[in-house]
């Protein structure tokens, strides 16, 4: 008796570990332009701890920045005014992860656009242009990549490409990887580390909170952000580029750039 509830409980769990699979692919492969229609909303895979990008705001509990103004943007464009942007937080680790499963329609989350992911994820056209550089303490005998060897440690964030163009521009320096920026920026300031390296706007964002520290010399890789979006999805990738070429023409776009980057031009996309 005891084997038979045994084979049978294992019989269950087989097809309940079966349905799951098939719900979570059919979930990933919905069309998903389609869907957002229908359900009047495009669901935004988006940072929480990115200031100037996407950064919660603690007093209203709504996640603020470029990347959110340019997400709202574009859902206007592609459903009408009644549609809407909802936002769900993602880490450089979990974004691909979760738009995989179908948690997210798509990811506009500071992500650069490299043929590596693009084995996995489909990108829209570029909405802006950063570069790679390095945050530092002002004082610090670091005045560029080149000052980078092996006394030195450098903090970046996991699943960025920050650590792979490290490891490629200085190879001899250490690097110490945390699960998002301002973990790095807090090592920063405890000693943890010699430098903070991610892409210049988002050290721009940092260092316009934190005055002692700033940016070392300028950027030393072009990192191009694009929007990702689930393979297989054409119709929506073209629907996301359309909406970006249109906010460009109606000034939408700039507006938004100079909102959040008043003193910095250079990462707009033109």
């Amino acid at each position: 008796m005891q084997k038979k509830i045994i084979v049978s409980l294992l019989m269950v769990f087989a097809v309940l570990v079966s349905l799951s699979g098939c719900k979570s692919a059919s979930v990933a492969s919905k069309n998903v332009l389609e869907t957002a229609k229908t359900q009047d909303r495009i669901i935004w895979g988006v940072k929480n701890d990115t200031r100037l990008f996407g950064l919660m705001d603690v007093a209203s509990r709504e996640v603020k920045g470029f990347d959110i103004d340019i997400a709202k943007a574009l859902t206007e464009k592609i459903l009408g005014r009644d549609g809407r942007a909802d936002f769900v937080e993602v880490t450089s680790k979990t974004r691909i992860p979760l738009l995989k499963n179908g948690n997210i329609d798509a990811i506009i989350a500071t992500m650069t656009i490299t043929d590596e992911r693009k084995k996995q994820v489909d990108f829209s056209d570029v909405y802006f242009d950063a570069g790679q550089a390095l945050l530092v303490k002002k004082g610090s005998p670091i005045k560029s990549v080149k000052d980078l060897n092996a006394n030195t440690t450098v903090l970046v964030v996991k699943g960025s490409t920050s650590a792979v163009n490290i490891r490629k521009e200085a190879p001899d320096a250490k690097i110490l990887e945390m699960e998002n920026y301002a973990e790095a920026f807090t090592a920063l300031q405890a000693g943890q580390g010699e430098a903070v390296s991610t892409d210049n706007a988002i050290l721009l964002g940092m260092a316009s909170e934190n005055p002692d520290y700033e940016i070392a010399g300028g950027t030393f890789t072009k990192e191009p952000y694009g929007i990702a979006i689930n393979k297989g999805q054409t119709e929506f990738v073209e629907a996301v580029n359309q909406a970006l070429k249109e906010i460009h023409e109606d000034g939408t776009y700039d507006k938004i750039y100079d909102k959040w980057f008043p003193e910095d031009q250079s990462g707009k996309v033109n």
